[in-house]
């Protein structure tokens, strides 16, 4: 029997690993995840040990560098994966230029190259969800870019990490729609320690989670059943 645990409130898909999201009102959720999450990711090349994808925990200001598409392709309606990245500094270059692998290359201080994966770079699974209970029990009207969520939802009761007793069950969203496997909590690293306008380290943020529930926040997932998420959506458990 579904059990109606709260509404979507806000989706984010994250078109290059670690870089800026986008915020959108739907999206088509396929067996591996949000269509166009994460299929773009830097290489560190050279890198043997088993994860060689450049995150902003080796380079915070990645998070700072925001992938786009061209106005008259946005407006199409269909999800296209960005042409171009605008840097930190306000300059606008093309995502497959050498011009930008050269510039995090710089930065990093290592060479990086950036590859496409049809099924995505995840760190645990495709999908992650967090409530605004749980984020508000964090800090007050935290920045929910800083937990970089696929799914945000609002519960009736604002219970915070009440995600937690949902692993290990299923999610709908809406009664007839997409659904999401729970599969384990999202133990969370410094990231969230990042300011996403500045990239700038607030380290209390995540010794708060230590404290308050052993450093895990929200829940990750895998994909039970294709279909549409939107932003209003009814979510059951």
């Amino acid at each position: 029997m579904l059990r109606e645990v709260g509404t979507i409130t806000a989706l984010y898909r994250y078109p290059v690993k670690s870089m800026a999201g986008e915020a959108i009102e739907s999206c088509e959720l396929h067996w591996h995840g949000l269509v166009g999450d994460r299929r773009l990711a830097f290489r560190r090349i050279g890198e043997t040990n088993g994860f060689p994808w450049l995150t902003a925990s080796k380079l915070p200001e990645l998070i700072l560098f925001k992938p786009h598409t061209p106005n008259e392709l946005a407006a199409s309606g269909a999800y296209t994966q960005p042409t171009h990245v605008r840097t930190p500094e306000g300059k606008t270059v093309e995502l497959y230029s050498e011009e930008l692998r050269s510039d995090i290359s710089r930065r990093f201080k290592a060479d990086v190259e950036l590859m496409h994966l049809k099924h995505g770079v995840f760190d645990e699974s495709p999908l992650s969800l967090i409530s605004l209970a749980t984020m508000n029990a964090i800090k007050h009207d935290i920045d929910i870019r800083r937990f970089r969520p696929n799914i945000v939802i609002e519960t009736p009761d604002n219970t915070p990490f009440a995600e937690d007793s949902w692993v290990g069950k299923s999610i709908s969203f809406g009664e007839h729609g997409a659904k999401m496997n729970v599969i384990m909590k999202d133990e969370r690293c410094m990231m969230v320690n990042l300011d996403p306008e500045t990239a700038q380290v607030e380290a209390s943020i995540m010794k708060t989670i230590v404290q308050l529930n052993s450093n895990y926040a929200g829940v990750y997932g895998t994909v039970l059943q294709t279909g549409t998420l939107a932003v209003g959506q009814k979510v059951y458990v």
